[in-house]
């Protein structure tokens, strides 16, 4: 049996506590890695592997990284996937005769991490936990960083596309779910579509139901989950409950800044899907996923990280509630002013208001991150000191804030407690500028705590004593270069250089030799050396027991500290609103409770930030009311601006639902409840699935989930088929979204045809955007005008676009020879020939709504015959003459009928 000696003994007792984890084993100036762990590290990190002898026969593989560098490498191995135990020195080795104790003092995941050099300063790091039920699934996320704990639950046939829509906004680095399900391949394929993630099995033992009540009751000290929204939610509530038994099994912290769970009514915002999203390019843009380029990019003028991350989600989350709507927007206008305007104009609004508050908020402190650290327990003397002056800057703020007069910011003032206590408290302890490292001194205030005073002026004195020594010693040996040192394997010396090394005194006992040097100590240095060494020792010991203590009085305040910085946040995103505001022209929308869509003079708020100088936006109108204009079909070249004009009209609805102010001369906007926008599309290889599948995944949701307050974006339909397939099922689609959905809806499409929709359809529209011909060259005026176009430019589209002129000539020969052949088979041509397939997809449908509109019921078959080829008539193509000789035939054929 294999000998292990006490290190290897009490490293493998370590890692079998976290077996699935890479270990970090701390010895002296490094965190050392063996056997597999130290394989896996040294191929990904790119570390020398070496090897460690333990006894005669064991020697082990070894590899490892300095201590001063552990933040960077973690950082690598959370990315390459990792869970990653840290297992620290729990004594000072100089002081102790035997093995070194240790332990495992954090569990790092990449949901976990709670270090400011690991996390995205703009962006929240969940951790979510999926609780499944009969009835349908909760969700818990929770950001350690920031404290935010949140669960909700999702029922109903649709639970699962919320959850997994819920689970792509929320973008967790990691996932907990139990053991069982985890190990369904399909159902975590489908979680990384969604969003990939590190994936963590629990055991599903903490999924339930009563045990996880049982285990937040305790948590949070509550007698009953009702205050918190989730007591009739039991998947919610097994959902949180395991979050927090997953946390408290890998995290030594009591996790006391984890109080404020609440509870997420989905139904509290507009609902948006991850197409609409990507395609809105709210957060991100398409083409690369930057946030310039994107909504955020354009509206983030945040000056706090805390403000960054709330307009990120007030983006992604748009209101449904009126009252909260109206509540922003009122804030918004009263900070937006106007140039040249006071306090007290335009209904109280004033860009002075704004300034000041932007002015406190500028450089200030990430509070709930700072917040975070304190009480998970790895704050240092430099966070507190941040926190400490970020708490400085809010009895300014408040005293800004007491000449508000919107409710929203009143309310605000009146939540934002001044925590001029806790500053104190901070303030009477911690010096100005503490050290990061907890554990060497210079940490707390002078006058703070009687004995590291005495214990600082014993250790004062005896460094006194050592300058006066040293120069005792100079004096007495004639040795002007003679000098008093230290260092930590022979404390305090005497050196000398070895020139001089005659001179010395006989009591002097030598300690060692170096190249240029001599090394002595004396009984009188000796006994110093214990004095000096144990006050100073004893000092950075009390020093950081007195900070901890002082950290954890500050912790006591979390749920305090908490709501001050949801506060400052909101105060940061509102500002920002009317900044934007203010700097772009925005205007304020009327947001209410009709099915009226009214924008004047709308422009994109992306696009026109990002047009080269000089150039203009040309702004356009759009009136949706969900009755008779319902459906706008809007036709065009490409890059007439179509794609633009739709999106932007989506973006200033839920800019408007937001609390945003919106780029327009003036939008009213009835409550939308969801916002859908399919544009364009890709394959999806991953998932076998082909363009044209794709797109008609993504229409077939729309179909599903629209409702007739619903906002409904398409740009393109169709369009990965064949022609006349594509334009059966656009024609369809458009159908019902008019007739069975009755949503609101900007349809823009390449199929010239679908403008027959407006004949037909009495909610129906035709639009185009305005081009002018010059030769063969096409000028696009951008200006949205009534009425469909028959053509698509697509040859002189090319030619902007850079397609060689060889191309393009050779493409005006190819377009002419067909029409010419079309031409041959009969005197309709190819365009005449999708007239009359058109034709064909019209016929049923007007002759049912002839029906529906004929005052007298017919019964009889003859007449319905005729009046089938009357709808069928490819009119457009017919003489006069012939449309006469035909007209009269039917005319016949119906008083025949009727006898």
């Amino acid at each position: 049996m294999e000998k292990l000696t006490p290190m290897l003994r009490q490293y493998r007792q370590l890692k079998a506590r976290f077996p699935d984890a890479i270990l970090l084993f701390r010895l002296g100036d490094f965190y050392e890695m063996f056997e597999e762990d130290a394989h896996i590290a040294s191929r990904q990190l790119g570390l020398v592997l070496t090897s460690r002898r333990f006894s005669k026969n064991v020697r082990l593989p070894m590899c490892g990284i300095p201590y001063r560098q552990l933040t960077s490498y973690v950082a690598k191995l959370l990315a390459l996937g990792h869970k990653v135990a840290i297992a620290e020195q729990l004594e000072e080795p100089r002081k102790v005769r035997r093995l070194v104790r240790r332990d495992v003092v954090r569990v790092i995941t990449p949901g976990t991490v709670v270090e400011e050099g690991l996390l995205a300063e703009k962006a929240q790091n969940f951790l979510a936990t999926l609780a499944p039920g009969t009835e349908g699934w909760g969700l818990a996320a929770v950001d350690l960083s920031t404290g935010e704990f949140v669960t909700t639950q999702f029922a109903g046939p649709e639970a699962q596309d919320r959850l997994l829509e819920e689970l792509e906004l929320l973008a967790p680095s990691e996932i907990i779910l139990p053991a069982d399900l985890a190990g369904d391949e399909a159902w975590t394929a489908c979680l990384r579509v969604a969003h990939p993630a590190r994936l963590s099995p629990l055991d599903p033992s903490a999924f339930d139901p009563d045990d996880a009540r049982q285990r937040l009751l305790d948590h949070l000290r509550a007698t009953t989950l009702e205050p918190f929204g989730c007591a009739h939610l039991p998947l919610a509530t097994a959902a949180a409950g395991a979050a927090l038994r997953y946390l408290q099994e890998n995290q030594l912290s009591d996790l006391s800044h984890l109080r404020g769970l609440r509870t997420h009514n989905p139904q509290a915002t507009i609902a948006l899907d991850g197409v609409t999203r990507r395609n809105l390019e709210l957060t991100g843009s398409l083409r690369e996923g930057k946030v310039e380029g994107s909504l955020l990019g354009v509206l983030d003028h945040t000056l706090t990280p805390m403000g960054a991350r709330l307009l990120r989600r007030w983006i992604q989350q748009p209101l449904l509630d009126l009252d909260r709507i109206r509540e922003r927007l009122d804030a918004v206008e009263e900070m937006v002013g106007k140039p040249g305007q006071g306090a007290g104009e335009r209904r109280g609004g004033s860009g002075f208001l704004r300034a000041d508050l932007r002015r406190h908020l500028d450089g200030l402190h990430d509070v709930e991150r700072l917040v975070g650290r304190v009480g998970f327990g790895t704050a240092h003397g430099r966070d507190l000191a941040a926190l400490r002056r970020a708490l400085g800057r809010i009895p300014p703020i408040k005293r800004v804030l007491k000449g508000a007069r919107s409710p929203r910011l009143q309310a605000l003032n009146e939540h934002l407690d001044d925590l001029q206590d806790v500053a104190a408290l901070i303030a009477r302890a911690l010096v100005d500028r503490p050290p990061t490292l907890l554990k060497e001194g210079g940490l707390i205030r002078p006058g703070y705590n009687e004995e590291l005073d005495r214990l600082r002026r014993t250790a004062a004195e005896g460094r006194e004593w050592l300058a006066a020594y040293e120069a005792q010693e100079r004096e007495r040996t004639g040795i002007p270069t003679l000098r008093v040192r230290y260092n930590q394997i022979f404390g305090f010396f005497l050196e000398v250089p070895r020139s001089k090394a005659d001179r010395v005194p006989p009591e002097y006992e030598r300690r060692a030799t170096i190249t240029h040097a001599e090394r002595f100590v004396t009984p009188e240095l000796k006994t110093r050396e214990a004095e000096i060494l144990a006050a100073e020792d004893r000092a950075n010991e009390l020093e950081y027991e007195l900070f901890v203590d002082l950290r954890r009085g500050v912790a006591a305040h979390t749920d305090r500290l908490q709501r001050a910085a949801r506060v400052l946040a909101e105060l940061d995103v509102l500002t920002t609103l009317a900044e934007v505001a203010a700097r772009y022209g925005y205007t304020r929308p009327v947001v209410d409770e009709s099915t009226v869509v009214e924008i004047k003079e709308g422009r994109h708020p992306v696009v026109e930030r990002t047009m080269p100088e000089g150039a203009r936006f040309v702004p356009n109108d759009t009136r949706l009311d969900g009755a008779s204009q319902r459906l706008w079909i809007i036709t065009g070249p490409n890059m007439s601006g179509k794609s633009v004009y739709i999106r932007q009209a989506a973006l200033i609805v839920l800019m408007a639902q937001m609390g945003s102010f919106v780029p327009a001369a003036s939008a009213r906007v009835g409550l939308v409840d969801r916002i859908f926008v399919r544009a364009g599309a890709t394959d999806d290889i991953t998932q076998g699935r082909s363009t044209f599948l794709v797109e008609m995944s993504e229409t077939a949701y729309i179909l599903r989930h629209a409702t007739p307050r619903s906002l409904v974006v398409l740009d393109e339909v169709g369009r990965g088929t064949s022609t006349y397939d594509g334009m059966g099922l656009a024609w369809a689609v458009g159908e019902d979204l008019h007739d069975r959905v009755c949503a609101r809806t900007l349809f823009a499409t390449h199929f010239h045809e679908l403008t027959g929709l407006a004949d037909q359809l009495p909610g129906a529209r035709n639009y185009s955007l305005a081009v002018r011909e010059r030769g063969k060259e096409v000028v696009f005026l951008y200006r949205l005008v009534e009425g469909g176009v028959d053509r698509s430019y697509g040859i002189q589209v090319a030619r902007l676009a850079g397609v060689p002129e060889r191309v393009v000539e050779r493409a005006r020969e190819v377009l002419e020879r067909l029409r010419g052949e079309q031409g041959d088979k009969g005197a309709g041509g190819q365009e005449r020939g999708e007239a009359r397939a058109l034709q064909e997809v019209r016929a049923p449908y007007l002759a049912g709504k002839a029906q529906e509109r004929l005052l007298v019921p017919v019964d009889d078959e003859a007449v319905w015959a005729v009046v089938r080829e009357l709808f069928g008539i490819d009119i457009a193509n017919l003489t006069p003459l012939q449309a006469l000789v035909l007209l009269n035939e039917l005319q016949q054929r119906l008083r025949h009928a009727r006898r």
